[in-house]
């Protein structure tokens, strides 16, 4: 890979799931949007019953930047993308759904606000506009997200959306559980750090149906969403301390 002290290194993750079809036009579409950049691209395999991991094994002899990362059984998309940050080796991560409706040519957006904002700056959230889901999927997701945002005051229209640029140290420092990748706005709130926002223009479905259910589902969105309120009721600042130089003793 290459190294350029002006371009910080970078990890994709790609959940997928019996996404037979997709994988290699956006492994294509990922490697153009980050063309001259040191990158890798992690793909991991959430237990697909289809030709999913078959595609992935074929595209890896000659895709040197592409990990790949498989469950034995489905864990969710959180997991997921847990399982591909914890492998990750660079310090900022982008993740995006393995689906092709989110577009990789605004990764670099995401990237470069996440860098001209600061260590202050833990998270780049994708804002998408031009949904491409059924009329009813899309509001399922606005109410989710209205009262989503109503509790937890989150700032943020639209945490769904999968394309997130943030720092492998304060993703790793969140609290983990089911449904984190949609809360990630909230809980990175929580640790002190500020939110960008990036509007993506959402794309129908290459190939394939939905495989990973949505917050929407009343009775799961419900407890996770009163979980992170708790979280961030219970949130205590640590005291600003220094190190006592030893003379000091």
């Amino acid at each position: 890979m290459s190294d350029s002290s002006n371009t910080p290194r970078v990890t994709v993750v790609v959940p997928v799931r019996n996404e037979a079809g997709n994988i290699a036009p956006l492994l294509e579409e990922i490697e153009s949007a980050l063309a001259g950049r040191d990158f890798e691209i992690i793909y991991v395999d959430d237990g697909s019953s289809d030709a999913t991991a078959a595609e992935i094994a074929a595209l890896r002899p000659e895709k040197p930047r592409l990990r790949a990362i498989r469950h034995a059984a489905s864990c969710g998309q959180s997991a997921a993308i847990r399982s591909g940050v914890k492998a990750a080796r660079a310090p900022i991560i982008v993740s995006i759904d393995g689906d092709g409706q989110n577009d990789p040519a605004f990764i670099p957006a995401l990237i470069e606000k996440l860098v001209a904002a600061g260590d202050g700056c833990g998270l780049v959230q994708g804002q998408r506009i031009g949904r491409k889901s059924s009329s009813f999927k899309r509001l399922q997701s606005s109410i989710a997200n209205a009262v989503r945002s109503r509790v937890l005051g989150d700032g943020t229209r639209d945490t769904g959306c999968g394309l997130k640029c943030f720092r492998r140290e304060v993703y790793l420092s969140l609290p983990y559980f089911d449904a984190l990748h949609r809360f990630m706005p909230a809980l990175v709130r929580r640790e002190g750090f500020e939110i960008a926002y990036v509007e993506v223009v959402d794309r129908p479905r290459r190939a394939g149906v939905s495989n990973y259910g949505f917050f929407d589902r009343l009775w799961v969105g419900i407890f996770d969403l009163m979980g992170v309120r708790w979280l961030i009721k219970r949130r205590r600042r640590p005291p600003v301390a220094s190190e006592v130089p030893p003379d000091a003793d």
